[in-house]
């Protein structure tokens, strides 16, 4: 199963940003926060034409800041397999120790996921929180999950029918949870009982088992958690997933917000605190899966990021 669906949607190459304004420097200092930014799925730390790209705009629009684009592996093509294929909580081990282990970051940093990194970010914001995280920005994450294939070409394709039959079958198996990346983040709401069962990721980092209450301090003690939603996605499915809604359980087509969500009602992360504190911020703009402009991105993000 892993090498046809690698192939698949290494096919796909890596979604891109696009920054097509030009870039308005403002003023800027060695004071501002250092920024950690992890890639998203199918792309590396460093590629030019994304995030290395992106890294270059955002210390050429910050001058004097520190930013580190996370790398899992000891290469940009390690880096871009474990993102298929590197369990998720080892990634998210490996990325805490090399915060700890950083003594830039000893004073706090900001936060800034693109697409599944959004989520990982988000698990070493409630399970490692030293160095503090100050702002998480997610950028397309998927932080209920996903209950679609990402970039499956056509719905009428026998290979795409066929990785969906097998995510569908197998994908609360031990063998795909432990292997695949993006089976650690499939949320199937016509199996809600497999799911909060077997999910070794997203159904303990959600608190849909029992609640760790490491978990939700640790989580409450950013200062934003800022969720970016792209209106034109053709790449997460559903998109309510990047506001932290999702599909309602026990059917496939009627999605909830997060203020709807039993996550919420209960209050299982502490987003409703968070809240109702005035530090969730939902943003949305025009555009597929991470396009925007730089302008967009000056006007809505930089802020938190300054």
């Amino acid at each position: 199963m892993a090498a046809p669906l690698l192939r698949l949607l290494l096919a796909a190459g890596p979604l891109l940003l696009v920054t097509a304004d030009p870039i308005r420097h403002k003023p800027g200092g060695n004071e501002t926060l250092p920024l950690v930014m992890w890639h998203g799925m199918g792309d590396s730390c460093c590629n030019p034409l994304s995030l290395g790209a992106f890294k270059k705009m955002i210390q050429d629009e910050v001058p004097g800041i520190y930013v580190l684009s996370l790398r899992i592996g000891d290469n940009i093509a390690q880096d871009t397999e474990n993102g298929f294929f590197m369990d998720v909580n080892r990634q998210v081990a490996q990325v805490c120790s090399q915060l700890a282990q950083d003594p830039k970051l000893k004073g706090g940093y900001n936060a800034m996921g693109f697409s599944q990194g959004g989520q990982f970010l988000r698990a070493v914001a409630q399970r490692c929180p030293s160095p503090p995280m100050k702002n998480l920005i997610s950028v397309g994450g998927q932080h209920q999950g996903v209950y679609g294939l990402p970039r499956c070409p056509g719905e009428s394709s026998v290979v795409c029918n066929w990785i969906r039959k097998a995510l569908n079958n197998e994908v609360y198996t031990d063998m795909v949870q432990k292997h695949l990346v993006q089976a650690q983040y499939w949320h199937d709401p016509l199996k809600d009982d497999l799911y909060k069962k077997h999910s070794v990721f997203l159904a303990d980092i959600n608190q849909e088992r029992a609640v760790n209450q490491t978990y939700k301090k640790n989580l409450q003690l950013l200062d934003k958690f800022v969720m970016v939603k792209f209106l034109q996605d053709t790449v997460v499915d559903p998109v309510a997933t990047e506001w932290f809604g999702f599909l309602k359980t026990g059917q496939s087509k009627e999605t909830e917000t997060l203020q709807e969500s039993v996550i919420y009602k209960e209050d299982r992360l502490g987003l409703a605190a968070m809240d109702k504190a005035g530090k969730l911020v939902f943003l949305a703009t025009k555009g597929n899966h991470l396009q925007f402009s730089t302008e967009w991105f000056n006007d809505n993000l930089l802020p938190y990021i300054r």
